[in-house]
């Protein structure tokens, strides 16, 4: 019965692996020994566009609550036609609450609930032993108190990043519009293109504005999309009254196709209590052996609280 299913945790009130194998004599509640069935084909992000940005996402899994408590976390299956099929032992009506999950900082092992997407609540859900209840597909958005502090999704011929001065290249806008290796989506038509040649090798860019340091503790996170042969740096340049410091975030792979990121910032931030203001820095080289690359971005958002 585990079709498609990848379990990365459980709770103790669900040692059910005997009872998905085999029909033995365990007791939940009453008379019940099978458990019930919830299949999700996967969470799509609604958002209200320009402010809240493109619904760009990349849910990987869903943590689970049955009536507040932690049920476990289910990955959805590579593929978008799979589904995640997990187990619950209830009978009846239970509150069934359902959070978006992410990889923070793109890393397997950094899974968490995006705590900017709100959860799918249902206050009375009726579970049913033996059966699969397919949900679909869900939705989620984002919490109405966000604030979004810088948004770059390169529709606009003006682009919100700037090349450093030691910069070979700067990041242009692809074209023509709809061009087949940008973003496209309902709400996306164009997206940032940095070229580097064998006469143009080294690429740095900040965020044009600086953005204001908040309370220490405060989550900040960075959403992105990127495509790229060619690795690529990004990073923090945080000013205090006196000084800015460099603070390389992560290195991004090649990847051939799009993929979503959610970088956190606030951590690192918080590391320096005594910042006025950070901005954003991209940096790459071409890599021996290359004489071109192509690296790829979109859909960049800054939140918090």
């Amino acid at each position: 019965m585990r079709i498609g299913l990848k379990v990365y945790y459980l709770l103790s009130v669900l040692l059910i692996a005997g009872i998905l194998t085999t029909t033995g004599c365990y007791k939940f509640k009453g008379d019940q020994t099978i458990p019930a069935y919830i299949s999700i084909d996967g969470i799509n992000l609604d958002t209200y566009y320009p402010e809240e940005g493109t619904n760009s996402s990349e849910i990987v899994d869903i943590w689970v609550y049955l009536d507040d408590a932690l049920l476990g976390v289910f990955e959805f299956p590579e593929g978008d036609s799979v589904p995640a099929i997990f187990p619950v032992l209830a009978e009846g009506k239970h509150k069934l609450e359902i959070r978006p999950g992410i990889k923070l900082n793109g890393i397997s092992s950094t899974r968490v609930p995006y705590p900017f997407y709100e959860p799918i609540i249902f206050e009375e859900f009726n579970f049913i032993p033996d059966t699969v209840q397919s949900l679909g597909f869900l939705t989620t958005s984002y919490y109405p108190d966000l604030k979004f502090v810088w948004m770059e999704d390169f529709e606009q011929p003006e682009i919100s990043i700037e090349k450093t001065v030691w910069s070979d290249t700067a990041i242009k806008r692809t074209e023509p519009e709809n061009n087949p290796i940008a973003f496209l989506s309902a709400n996306s038509r164009y997206s940032g293109i940095i070229d580097l040649t064998s006469e143009l090798t080294e690429y740095g860019g900040t965020s044009y504005n600086s953005f204001e340091v908040q309370t220490p503790g405060t989550i900040i996170i960075m959403e992105m999309n990127f495509k790229t042969d060619n690795f690529f740096t990004i990073g923090l340049l945080i000013r205090d009254n006196y000084t800015v410091d460099e603070k390389d975030l992560l290195i991004l792979n090649h990847s051939s196709t799009w993929k979503k990121i959610y970088i956190n910032l606030g951590a690192n931030l918080s590391l320096h209590p005594t910042a006025l203001d950070y901005k954003i820095i991209f940096r790459a080289g071409l890599e021996s052996g290359s004489s071109s690359a192509k690296i790829l971005l979109d859909n960049i958002k800054i939140v918090h609280r």
